[in-house]
């Protein structure tokens, strides 16, 4: 069984009814901290006790979190942090914090969340960077091509001190928000029915020409235009149909995106092109964070530190034992169950596409978007910091093995 199944015994209706007695935060807190099968009476036993933890006392502050389309069942696929991170805040500040969680788009959506943080709609949000670029542009920084090796350097970059000056700081002073912490991949092309009965893909070329989807983040679209992928940009919900149907060839995006997105019975191989960061953060309103006791901000830290330390090595397991982004690939997994075929290209086709399209070898595409995002950062050469920072460490290690630092702190 699938640690994503965990749930399946136990129907939305059922799960609304606990939600209508206990409210939709404590449901998911409690489902979210259980680890194996659940049953209803399991569930609602723990529902009931979470609930009474919580409102054991009067909160100083209730803050709303929109989690786009996350939910329980899903953050068991690709683990983004955003249910431990509420539960650890909860906890440690003895209820003084309470977080109403709302997720499965129903107050935001991916490219919604940013903007109704930066409106005072809701206080925490989680979405990707590149869906939160439209209304966040800042965060375009992390989508130079090719400028992370690996999922290690991302972590590594995440946890660093100097991830204040060339992220954080730009991005809290230009948006008003206070990046928290995030899930880390690389992004590849997910290939549609177009190519369900061609042979796994080997060679870049095989995918020059095809068309593709693209989200908000125009970094990520110089790429593309550079290795000849014909970004186009279709929204999220049509994004399934043109795979299916052919209308697309592939989509850009990461593996456990397709698995938690129920993208996977649409595609046929996973091209992993490693080109840009496939990052799902969660970012806190910097109003709303300034405005908390000393305390509280302290909590709200260390509490982000926490899921950054559970989302370095859950996802990492999930992406092989849950989605199946592996070779050779686990059976029951998500990839294995909708005949997704992993294609991970050798060194040399790698080299290749990062010849044809990063900053370091095609400078003149990036000029303009560099110098502004430069500009955006106080005048740093933000691309230069962030391939030294990210090759810091070496570019074959295991993401898990990152050493977690408390980046605020020297």
């Amino acid at each position: 069984m699938k640690v994503s199944d965990k749930l399946s015994g136990i129907s939305r209706r059922d799960l609304f009814k606990l939600a209508g007695q206990y409210g939709m935060s404590s449901t998911l807190l409690a489902a979210g901290a259980f680890t194996g099968t659940v049953t209803l009476p399991s569930l609602a036993k723990a529902v009931e006790s979470t609930y009474e933890k919580r409102y054991a006392k009067e909160a100083k502050h209730t803050l709303k979190f929109g989690a786009a389309g996350f939910n329980a069942r899903n953050l068991l696929i690709e683990r983004a942090g955003c249910l431990e991170f509420a539960r650890d805040l909860e906890s440690r500040t003895d209820g003084e914090i309470r977080v109403e969680f709302i997720g499965d788009n129903q107050i935001c959506g991916q490219l919604s969340c940013v903007e109704k943080t930066q409106n005072g709609i809701v206080d925490i949000y989680a979405a990707s960077t590149q869906n939160s670029a439209g209304g966040a542009p800042y965060l375009n920084v992390l989508d130079y091509a090719y400028v992370f090796p690996g999922r290690a350097s991302q972590y590594h970059f995440m946890y660093s001190p100097e991830s204040n000056a060339i992220l954080r700081d730009p991005f809290e002073k230009r948006h008003g928000l206070k990046f928290l912490f995030s899930h880390c991949e690389l992004r590849g092309i997910q290939l549609g029915s177009n190519f369900s009965d061609k042979p796994t893909v080997t060679k870049l070329e095989e995918l020059f020409g095809t068309k593709n989807r693209v989200t908000g983040t125009q970094l990520g679209r110089i790429a593309m235009q550079l290795l000849n992928l014909n970004p186009v940009p279709v929204a999220w919900e049509e994004t399934l149909d043109g795979l299916k149907t052919g209308l697309i060839d592939g989509a850009e995006t990461w593996a456990s995106a397709v698995a938690y997105a129920n993208m996977s019975p649409v595609v046929s191989q996973s091209v992993d092109l490693k080109f840009f960061c496939g990052t799902e953060h969660t970012a806190m309103s910097a109003k709303v964070f300034n405005s908390l006791e000393g305390y509280l901000q302290d909590a709200v830290m260390e509490s982000a530190y926490l899921a950054q330390v559970h989302v370095q090595a859950a996802n990492e397991a999930a992406l092989v034992k849950t989605v199946g982004f592996s070779d050779p690939q686990l059976p029951n997994t998500i990839f294995a169950q909708n005949n997704v075929r992993n294609a991970f290209l050798a060194e040399d086709q790698i080299k290749m596409a990062e010849e044809m399209c990063s900053p370091e070898f095609q400078p003149a595409a990036w000029d303009q978007w560099r110098e502004r995002i430069n500009n955006w950062a106080g005048g740093m050469d933000t691309y230069t910091e962030l391939h030294r920072v990210a090759r810091e460490v070496p570019a074959d290690m295991l993401p898990e093995n990152v050493e977690p630092r408390r980046w605020w702190k020297a």
